[in-house]
């Protein structure tokens, strides 16, 4: 899926999808509604059925993919250059930067979705699946090519992945960057020694 930025010619569709993943940040999956999306995206009001015959599901599973493609897009680009601690510092950059600029209010789209319930929505939890597996096995692709075997390397990825999101969750309940800064160090420790 293309980065899509406001303002730049996308189609109400687009803008519909990046929008819930915005809203999604903030307010979760059950709290954004469909009138919230299409208030945030300028979007025409009869277009979101349209769009989105399948309902609210639909637009929410295109959002997690939109937001999963995006972060596995900047992953992909900082594992190209060989270090790995520079692919720690990356994926935990973006949220770094989320939630400065939004007063600690937003996290991760991806985690939104997935801890509400979806039993009646099961290809929720298998996008969100699907997007954490992107990012674990793109990240482990850099840690391999780094130096660190196989086996080694998806066990860090996964390390990397739900320790950097646990620390978004905490940085946005004590509103201060100290638990994602702690972790961040401690990977970085970490994926040195595993590739030394």
């Amino acid at each position: 899926m293309n980065v899509i930025i406001a303002g730049m010619g996308t189609d109400s569709r687009e803008r519909m999808v990046r929008s819930a993943a915005y809203l999604f940040r903030e307010r979760g999956y059950s709290g954004t509604g469909f009138r919230d999306v299409i208030a945030h995206s300028g979007a025409p009001r009869g277009s979101i059925y349209h769009h989105f015959p399948g309902g609210k599901v639909q637009l929410a599973e295109d959002a997690v993919r939109y937001a999963g493609d995006f972060l596995d897009a900047g992953i992909r680009a900082a594992v190209e250059g060989g270090d790995a601690a520079s692919a720690v510092d990356a994926f935990a950059g973006w949220w770094r930067g989320v939630l400065v600029k939004s007063g600690f209010r937003a996290g991760c789209p991806v985690v939104a979705v997935t801890v509400e319930s979806h039993d009646d929505a099961p290809q929720l939890v298998k996008a969100s699946a699907d997007a954490f597996g992107r990012w674990q096995d793109t990240l482990a692709t850099g840690l391999e090519n780094a130096g660190a075997s196989p086996e080694r390397a998806a066990r860090l990825a996964t390390l990397i992945v739900s320790s950097v999101e646990g620390a978004t969750i905490l940085c946005r309940a004590e509103r201060c960057l100290r638990p994602l800064d702690a972790v961040v160090a401690e990977l970085k420790e970490i994926t040195r020694t595993a590739v030394d």
